[in-house]
């Protein structure tokens, strides 16, 4: 029987390794599974690479994550925000790496991943410094710049209501990057607000289906 479902936070987080790519979803504070990156930095995993639409705010959560020296490298579209206090401070000691990808870059490389296509052009960062030491090509008169795939290890999906088998739906703009990162890891970790009966989500509301997540774990809303 399958049952993706997991009951503890160490279970949901057993098999990170040292080095791992994570995926974070979320915009901002939206869609962002909280509960799952304070349960990764208790996990205790180190030298990872982040990809995430943003840097953190504060001194929680992703913020908390670096702070601690967990964090080798970073791969985002806005590393500076209101409150990205911590980023900046390691990244003017270089105590952190940075990759600055294109909103929309950032997510089809991840599309990309989940769906088989190792590279693809885009004219999105022809001729900036986004653009440097990459291949270049024109179509239809328009001049483009190669991007890879940006597969992860690991990825970290908040989602509205999920089922034993791992299918999910999301809750308006908590839809955001999760998708996309949900079928771009080798290892999909997902909190959702409600655990639904087998059978009880409408097959037109579910966006991601189970066979691109690993484990579910219920982190219900709070009131």
């Amino acid at each position: 029987m399958i049952n993706k479902i997991v009951r503890t936070m160490a279970d949901a987080m057993q098999g990170i390794a040292d080095g791992a790519t994570v995926l974070v979803g979320g915009f901002g504070s939206v869609g962002q599974p909280d509960a799952l990156i304070d349960g990764l930095i208790e996990q205790g995993a180190k030298d990872l690479t982040i990809v995430a639409n943003n840097a953190g705010t504060g001194r929680t959560g992703l913020a908390r994550l670096m702070e601690l020296g967990r964090v080798r490298k970073i791969i985002c579209s806005y590393p500076r925000s209101a409150g990205s206090v911590v980023f900046e401070e390691l990244y003017k000691a270089g105590k952190l790496e940075l990759e600055i990808v294109p909103q929309g870059t950032l997510a089809e490389r991840m599309r990309a991943a989940g769906a088989g296509v190792p590279a693809f052009y885009t004219p999105t960062g022809y001729g900036t410094l986004l653009a440097e030491g990459k291949p270049t090509a024109e179509f239809n008169g328009k001049p483009c710049v190669l991007e890879t795939a940006l597969h992860g290890d690991v990825a970290l999906v908040q989602g509205l209501a999920g089922d034993r088998w791992g299918n999910l739906t999301y809750r308006r703009s908590g839809r955001n990057f999760n998708p996309v990162m949900a079928m771009a890891a080798a290892l999909t970790i997902v909190q959702v607000d409600e655990l639904a009966p087998l059978g009880t989500l409408d097959p037109e509301q579910v966006v991601t289906p189970g066979i691109f997540v690993d484990r579910v774990i219920h982190i219900p809303q709070a009131a």
